[in-house]
């Protein structure tokens, strides 16, 4: 039996990527009763960051439109981490949290709508189920000089 998830995904020109490995002592996600964690899930492509840098505006910097996109890219290795502890992405009845963390210049103030990259798309995916709330952070380094970093809290059943 396909995912209804999975499907929507392909709809959208997306495909759930392998579960990006831990880079320290951890565990991508866990289940807690009712409950998936994530952990931070950086905006991995086939193991490796797209771009690095902190994010604003000028010479040097990830521009915050290309910060998005990454952002979206961690919400998709989420669904990746979640669907490795899950077996499904049909198990997921609500995201319930999400919390972004922008490497950002000091004058860049933009982190919600960097955010927002995880946030829309996630509301593509799930629709009514995918409404949450949400952090949005500035950092002055994120791992592997990573622009983004989020976690998110996933509400499932079985």
């Amino acid at each position: 039996m396909s995912s209804v998830i999975e499907e929507r995904l392909s709809e959208l020109g997306y495909e759930v990527p392998d579960v990006a490995a831990a880079v320290a002592a951890y565990v991508p996600a866990l289940r807690d009763g009712n409950y998936v964690y994530t952990a931070g899930q950086l905006p991995f492509v086939d193991g490796k960051l797209p771009v690095t840098g902190k994010v604003g505006e000028g010479e040097g910097l990830v521009y915050p439109e290309q910060a998005e996109e990454l952002a979206r890219l961690c919400a998709l290795n989420a669904l990746a981490a979640a669907r490795g502890v899950l077996g499904s992405l049909d198990k997921i009845s609500q995201v319930v949290k999400v919390t972004a963390f922008v490497a950002s210049d000091p004058s860049f103030t933009g982190q919600p709508g960097v955010a927002n990259g995880a946030s829309v798309f996630l509301g593509r995916v799930f629709g009514d189920l995918g409404i949450h709330v949400r952090s949005a952070v500035g950092v002055a380094v994120l791992p592997l000089d990573a622009p983004v970093e989020i976690e998110f809290v996933f509400k499932v059943q079985d």
